[in-house]
């Protein structure tokens, strides 16, 4: 069976099989993406790339409902949450599109001497993508479309149960009319992607995943002197503070779980409250997981799909079994059916149990409490992750110094599922080395060049 497999994880069906690219197709891959980018890419008008990217955009919006079927397929998406999913990469796109002349300007530099010097941002060549199964369309919009934009061109390495949407997109890249060899889907093993990092043509690696594939990826860019861009997991804080609300505050916090059947590395998984609000904030937020409808993806009142596959259902298993065992207690959920898994809430962890340090990937959480706002901020920076955080509080002068003293690269005050294509997201520590989204995007593979005119 081929590694590229798309297996429905709500009926277990296996629905189409892609075979693997051959060694001379990814050789060819690798020489068709470097012909685009020193024939076409590199010297085009930042115009022209902009039109193109739009056209792509309006592709997605196009072809939403086929997108989103595909996406239940292969991961198990609800079908309201992939066509989400679908609007937010044309949004993404679009924003690029827009904004690809004020990001692609030169920038002046007040000199000390007479005569001018400007930054002037110059597409690398060709960049391999590396992307994950959680989020098929928005993952490769937010990698593709600012360094399209600038200039470079794109091999894309989706995940092996991604063949279908990986097909989709560059489908979309090429009916939008942009050169062959712009972007280039390829069906690559892990040592296919090494030998693509490796080749002197391609002049960095993004990927978004798991430290592990993180840190393998890394190593190889490392040996070869690659630029790397890493976007890894997290174990979010969900801190609340105080409120006039604890229902609405509760909702916030069972939709930041639950996003994506659980499955984001931004979503809420630790959730931290100060002990005048511990007993109620856990009955209401118990109530509302417990009450999220688990089933049938295509069906629009369903919450939660099931997780990715059955495998990714049993891990979240041995974690939950193992936590009971080290002394945690389930308060609701806890079991899964195939792929399918409850909405689960442990309490009673302690700094001892594996799960106290590990990601959640699918709808559980563990709720802590802690005395005051010092106790909440060093319960939430005891984690070798960083990448968001969410605050909530009716004092805007503690937000603020809540906020300055989180170590994440987010943090959202009183308020959740609020991405958006103007704002970076990345992370600190074990969750990433870069952004993504937003200006900040735009940096990562530029050759910022210094222009001194005398």
């Amino acid at each position: 069976m081929s590694d590229y497999t798309v297996i429905n994880p709500a009926t277990g069906e296996t629905v189409a099989s892609y075979p693997v690219a051959t060694d001379a197709e990814i050789e060819g891959a690798i020489a068709l993406a470097h012909s685009a980018y020193t024939s076409w890419a590199r010297d085009a008008a930042v115009s022209e790339r902009a039109a193109l990217l739009r056209r792509v955009a309006e592709l997605h919006r196009e072809r939403r409902e086929i997108l989103a079927d595909i996406i239940v397929r292969e991961m198990g998406k609800t079908r309201e949450g992939g066509l989400g999913e679908v609007d937010f990469a044309a949004d993404i796109i679009e924003y690029y599109a827009d904004n690809a002349e004020k990001f692609t300007a030169d920038t002046p530099i007040d000199i000390l001497g007479e005569g001018t010097a400007v930054i002037r941002r110059a597409p690398l060549g060709v960049l391999l993508g590396i992307m994950p199964w959680n989020f098929p369309y928005y993952q490769v919009a937010r990698f593709a479309a600012p360094n399209i934009m600038n200039g470079n061109t794109i091999i894309l390495k989706h995940a092996p149960q991604c063949p279908e949407s990986a097909a989709a997109i560059e489908q979309m890249f090429v009916d939008a009319g942009f050169p062959g060899g712009t972007y280039v889907n390829v069906y690559a093993t892990n040592e296919q992607a090494a030998t693509i990092i490796a080749d002197p043509r391609v002049q960095g690696v993004s990927l978004t995943g798991s430290e592990r594939a993180g840190a393998a990826v890394a190593e190889v860019a490392g040996r070869h002197l690659k630029k790397v861009a890493l976007e890894l997991g997290g174990s979010d804080p969900f801190i609340v503070l105080s409120t006039d609300d604890l229902d609405s505050v509760a909702q916030m916090a069972t939709d930041a779980r639950l996003d994506n059947t659980g499955q984001s590395c931004n979503g809420a998984k630790r959730f931290i409250v100060v002990d005048s609000l511990y007993d109620e904030f856990l009955a209401k937020f118990s109530e509302k997981m417990a009450a999220a409808s688990v089933g049938d993806p295509l069906e629009e009142d369903t919450v939660l799909g099931p997780l990715s596959s059955v495998a990714a259902a049993e891990r979240l298993q041995e974690q939950i079994d193992t936590a009971v065992a080290q002394g945690a207690r389930v308060v609701t959920g806890g079991k899964r059916d195939g792929a399918f898994f409850q909405p689960t809430v442990l309490t009673d962890v302690t700094r001892d149990m594996n799960v106290y340090g590990e990601e959640l990937f699918g709808p559980a959480g563990v709720v802590y409490r802690v005395a005051d706002e010092d106790a909440a901020i060093d319960l939430a920076n005891d984690t070798t992750f960083g990448l968001g955080s969410y605050v909530f509080t009716t004092d805007a002068e503690q937000a603020e110094r809540v906020a300055n003293k989180i170590d994440a690269g987010m943090v959202y005050v009183n308020i959740v599922l609020a991405d958006s294509p103007e704002l970076p997201f990345g992370g600190v520590k074990r969750s990433g080395t870069a952004r993504e989204m937003g200006s900040l995007a735009t940096e990562e593979f530029v050759n910022k060049k210094l222009i001194r005119v005398a």
